[in-house]
């Protein structure tokens, strides 16, 4: 996360959705997994576009590319500006073995990407 990344919180009850990254006259959104959302757009574009991403992506669940090139299923645990933490989705099996992954800031689509 660069310093001059400016928060960017949903006026309803705060919550931290992304950063507006100053590029020349306008602002990249990026959101909470370090991903850019927008060419340079002006101030309200990027509020407007990372208002309505919101949250909801990081419930979904997500594919992780293991160290020999495969991917598997996980959903994302904990994201922060240092580090981004997924779990292989074991579909809610409370006897299941928790198995994490830490992944850097910001993850790449090559790194982790939505299921479709």
């Amino acid at each position: 996360m660069d310093a001059d990344w400016i928060e960017h919180r949903r006026s309803d009850d705060r919550e931290l959705v992304g950063w507006m990254k100053p590029v020349g006259e306008g602002f990249v959104a990026i959101d909470l997994l370090g991903r850019h959302r927008t060419d340079p757009v002006d101030w309200m574009v990027a509020e407007e576009t990372l208002d309505e991403l919101g949250l909801a992506y990081l419930a979904d669940p997500h594919e992780f590319r293991l160290d020999d090139g495969s991917w598997l299923r996980v959903r994302i645990a904990e994201v922060s500006p240092s580090a981004i933490r997924v779990k292989k989705d074991d579909w809610g099996d409370m006897s299941a073995t928790q198995v994490y992954y830490s992944l850097p800031f910001p993850v790449t689509e090559d790194q982790l990407r939505p299921l479709s």
